[in-house]
This record gives C-alpha cells, structure tokens and sequence, in this order.
C-alpha cells in the first residue's frame, strides 16, 4: 500500500521536467467530497475559479463603491436619502427629508475602492486566476508544485477579504486616509474615526493578503522552473508562463517590503514607536512621538507600489499577447523580443518609485534620476505595442468578445501610457501632482486596460475553466460599452487635471475656478454608471453560462496550438488522463507550411526550424 501512495503522489506532482511527463494518471483520490472538491479544494483549476468568482464580487463592491462617490461629484445639490436604507447614518437626512453623503464616509469609500479594486481585484483576482488556471496546463504538468500551499494562498485571500468586508461595519466606519495610507493619517488613531478600528482591521486584512501573495508567487515560481514536460524549454513557454513567472518574483520581491512598513505602521499606532510620525499636535496637545518620518513610509510603500503597477499589468500583457496571436492566426511577432521587454520592465519597475515622490522635497539630482529611469521603462513597454499591432497586421482577425477586449487593451494601454510621460517628468509632475490627471492616467493603463486584459481571458479561456462558451453577443454589447464608457470617463478627467482641479475632494461647490467643471463631472458620473450597468450585464452572463451557455464539443475550439487545449473538456484534478504529452515547438506555429496551425506537440519535420529553439 505504500508504494502505491508513493506513485500516486509522484503521478500528481511530478519530479521536474525530466522525468514525471510519461506518469499515467489514475484519478483524483483528494477529491473524494464535496467539501475537498469545491471547497477546500488543491486542483489549481478550482483554486483559480475559486480566485476568479472572489474577484468579481470584490469588484461589484468596489465599483458600487465609485459610483456612490461619483453621485456626490456630479450631483451634489440631489438628495441622497433614497441610499439610507443601504448605507444607514452615512447618509446624513435633514428634517426637510433631504440626504447628503457624511464627508467621512466619502473618504472612506474612495479609500476602500482603491484598496479592493488594487490589492483584492487586479492582484489576487487576475493573477491569482490565470496563474493557477493556466501555469500547469501550459507547462505540462498535474498540478502546482504545492497543492497545498496553492489552496492555503487563496484561503488567506478569503480571509484578508472577510476581515476587510468586516470593517465596512464597524460603528467609527471604514479607514479613510486614502489607499496609500500615509501617515501621520494612519499611524494616530485619534486624528479622525476612520484611522481608528477600521485601520487596524485594514492593515491586519493586508498583511494576511501579502501571505496569500507569497505563498501563491513561490508556488508559481517552482512550478514553472521544475515541472514543465518533456521538451517544454524556457524559449518555448507561452508568453503568458513568462508574464506569470516575472510577476510572482516582482510579488515575491516587493511585497515583503510593504508588509515590513505595515508591521512598522502598527508599532507607531499600538506601541508609542516613532517611525513615521513627530511632532504631531492633536487638539492643540503634542504627541510624545517625535523623531519619525512620513516619508520614510512613502519610500516603502511606493517601493512596493511601483512594482504593483507591473504585478497588475504584467498578467494582462501576457494573456492579450497569447490571445491575439490565437485570434489572428498569426505567430506572435517578436517572441524574444516580447520576453526581454517583460524582464527589463522588471528589472525597471524596481528603480523607479520616487516618481510617485517629487513632491516630497527631493534633491532635484535624484528626482532626474528617477525621471530617467521612468522614461526609460517607457522603451520596453513601447517594443510590446509594436509587437502586437504586427501580430495584427495582415492577420485573419476573428473579431470575437476576447480578441475585441484584447484590441481594446492595446488601445487603452497606449493612450494610458502616453500621460504617464508627463506625470515622469518631474517638472510638470508639480502641477499636476494630485490632480484629476493621475486619476485619469492610472485608472487607464493599469485600472481599466487590465481590466481589458482579464475580460479577453475570461472570454478566451470560460471554455476551458467550464466546458462552455459566455454568450458571445453579451460579449460584445459589454466590449463596446465599456470601450466608449472608459473612454468617456476618464478623457475629461485630464482636462480638468490640467486645469488643476484636485482629486479627493468632497465637493467642489465652494471653489469658482473648480466648480465651472460641474457639467463635465455630471457627464463623467452618467458614464460611470452606465459602465456599471454594463459589468453587471458581464457578471449575469458570466454565471448564467456557467450552467447553461453552448456547450463545448470539441477539445481544441479555437486551433490554439498550446498544451491546455489538449486536456479533456472536463478534466479530472491531474489534468491528463493518460501520458502528460511532449512538447517538440514553440507556441506560436500559425500559418506555417500551409498550415492554419501546428501544436506544440507536433515533432520537428526533418529540416524543420523551431522558432523557440535556443540556436
């Protein structure tokens, strides 16, 4: 019986790509119930549903979270009172009957929005989905390294994200001192309600959050580099193995950092310590603390933050690579060229983080420093639009839901982009330091276009997480939609930003100069509900296909030429019933020979040139 155990773990996890790809499979003895099948679940393709369906909800509430703070922007003269039954004494009601949003709980809404749309929605949802969905599918492997440690990381995220929803409840209310939590804000508890119990809860709820990172980035990590079948090189990795694996070390790397200022953040908050704050009068009295800086937690945090732009995008720019080359029937132009730009943008994203800064009193010779680097990341990022608009050009485009959201997260990644140089640019960074500008600039290239990014996955890969196919015209409806809407309401906000107007106001009613923009600020606020509405269109189409969409037939459904396509529809935990299949090519053989495609478990003709060979 012994024995027995001991290969049937060996079938499961592999020993490396030399020797665990001609294991047969015998079926699943960890799944024996419901409970260890759906629930406390160790098949990375249920973890990264499981990852996936968390991520919506999070972001339903932290898009409703948007909308409640734009109704104030746009419409501030309307009563809100009609939201009291939702959101109970934050909604202010005179005696005449008429709602006003409570100031606090504004703050409030715009913290936990960027906290759970950043951290819970674009790191743990899209990463945390794809990576577990599609690491060991494309590699040729049973399952992660660790199926262990791969269920305790998106247990962990539950649990940050229950300890999160949690402070949404307290009787002081949510922590309101913005996303980034500076202090001295956020290390005193007595400078407002909202640094009080919901800080604490909200530090806790992201320190548990770092675990469920670390934990699923060393998974990734050794997965990727012990376990790809027989024949599966570095150099034939699908683009997106490469994005994952770069982005669990940038999450690996980076993160530890954050969890260290947090650590220090509490110790100034429970235990007297004076990192980050001195000198601070409460109510006319001195603190004791005195000695701390502000700006050193601005350095941790942004040490992290910078990097977190790419552990977002990152993810999303190997999904729409894979996705438009399928979908072009084109091999991905540049391959190299493609991987080089993802580990340079790495490299980079780690020397980078006191653009966020300049306004902090820096030496000038070390601001252009940084100002050099910023422009500089702009190159390899620049070197992956050319590639994919060549992959584009000339091919048999099949204009579906996932190439459209693909197409579309060029266009926005571009646009998005291109404000990024100004805002680099220490200089001009001093008017348009925390304006509307920055809103506009990373709501596009990092919020909306790796929202794009993960959109052109789901569509792309339903079938292979369902065994069936989203209803392709409720595809579309939500792809122009969103397209016309995110343009809509983040274009104007770069006018405004020019014009100064500052983000994370309340209200703009008493300032003349800001308060001429109110009609652009209605416009923004229509649109943003609109695009809600549309999301919410994704979502019922998203739950309604899982049980009554097209069924798929064919294993193959697109003529992708990558290992997950060659796993039954409805596979077993363990991936492969029989042998894990060899790999003899690249990725991307579309259009060679004749052919309309050639999978990468086709061998070499004699004579035959491997695009992904190391010569």
């Amino acid at each position: 019986m012994a024995s027995i155990d001991i290969t049937t773990q060996e079938e499961l996890h592999g020993h490396g790509h030399d020797d665990h790809h001609d294991d047969d499979h015998h079926g699943d003895k960890f799944a024996s119930g419901f409970f260890s099948r759906y629930v406390f679940s160790m098949d990375h393709k249920t973890i990264a549903k499981q990852f996936l369906i968390t991520g919506i909800i999070w972001a339903i509430i932290g898009a409703a979270m948007s909308i409640v703070f734009r109704l104030q922007l746009g419409f501030p003269e309307e009563s809100m009172a009609w939201l009291r039954p939702i959101l109970g004494k934050w909604i202010i009601v005179d005696a005449e009957g008429f709602g006003t949003l409570d100031p606090d709980f504004y703050y409030a809404l715009v913290t936990m929005h960027g906290t759970i749309l950043v951290f819970f929605v674009l790191t743990a949802g899209l990463s945390g989905t794809f990576s577990n969905l599609l690491i060991p599918l494309q590699i040729g492997a049973r399952d992660m390294a660790s199926p262990m440690l791969n269920m305790f990381s998106y247990w962990f995220f539950f649990l940050a994200g229950a300890i999160m929803f949690a402070s949404l409840f307290l009787n002081t209310g949510p922590f309101s001192g913005g996303w980034t939590a500076y202090p001295p804000l956020s290390a005193v508890p007595a400078a407002m309600d909202g640094s009080k119990a919901g800080m604490t809860l909200w530090t806790v709820s992201l320190v548990f959050f770092v675990v469920s990172v670390l934990l699923g980035g060393m998974n990734y990590i050794t997965t990727v580099i012990n376990m790809r079948t027989k024949g599966m090189t570095m150099l034939r990795m699908p683009l997106p193995i490469w994005a994952f694996l770069v982005t669990a070390i940038l999450g690996l790397l980076s993160f530890p950092v954050l969890a260290a200022a947090f650590f220090l953040l509490i110790f100034d908050r429970s235990l007297g310590t004076s990192f980050f704050i001195s000198e601070i009068f409460i109510n006319n009295a001195p603190l004791e603390n005195v000695g701390g800086s502000p700006i050193l937690y601005q350095h941790l945090f942004w040490f992290l933050g910078h990097p977190e732009v790419y552990i977002i995008i990152l993810p999303a720019f190997g999904i729409v690579s894979e996705v438009l080359s399928v979908h072009s029937r084109k091999p991905i132009f540049g391959y190299k060229a493609m991987v080089l730009s993802i580990l340079a943008i790495a490299f980079l994203a780690f020397i980078v983080w006191a653009h966020h800064m300049f306004m902090t009193g820096m030496n000038p010779f070390i601001a252009n420093i940084f100002v050099l680097f910023t422009l500089i990341i702009a190159v390899p990022s620049a070197v992956k639009v050319f590639n994919w608009i060549a992959t584009l050009y000339g091919g048999a485009i099949r204009f579906n839901a996932a190439s459209l959201f693909g197409i579309g997260f060029v266009s926005l990644f571009i646009s998005g982009g291109l404000t990024g140089i100004f805002l680099g640019n220490s200089a001009i960074d001093i008017q348009l330091h925390d304006t509307y500008f920055v809103v506009a600039h990373f709501h596009i290239v990092m919020g909306i276009a790796a929202f794009f990014g993960m959109f052109a996955g789901i569509y792309h890969w339903f079938p292979r997480m369902y065994g069936r196919f989203m209803n392709e015209t409720l595809g579309r409806i939500h792809f122009w939609g969103t397209m016309i809407c995110a343009y809509a309401i983040f274009w104007p906000m770069h006018y405004i930003g020019m014009a100064g107007v500052p983000r994370r106001y309340y209200t703009f009613e008493q300032f003349e100069a800001f308060n001429q923009f109110s009609s652009m600020n209605e416009f923004i606020t229509v649109a943003a509900i609109i695009s809600f509405a549309l999301q919410i269109l994704f979502v019922i189409n998203f739950f309604y296909s899982i049980f009554y969409g097209k069924k798929q037939k064919v294993m193959n459904p697109y003529g992708a030429n990558t290992l997950e396509w060659t796993v039954p529809v409805n596979a077993g935990h363990g991936n492969w019933p029989g042998p894990i299949p060899h790999v003899y090519r690249w990725a991307y053989d579309y259009g060679k020979d004749g052919r309309e495609f050639i999978p990468q478990t086709e061998p070499l003709k004699e004579g035959e040139y491997d695009m992904g060979d190391h010569h």
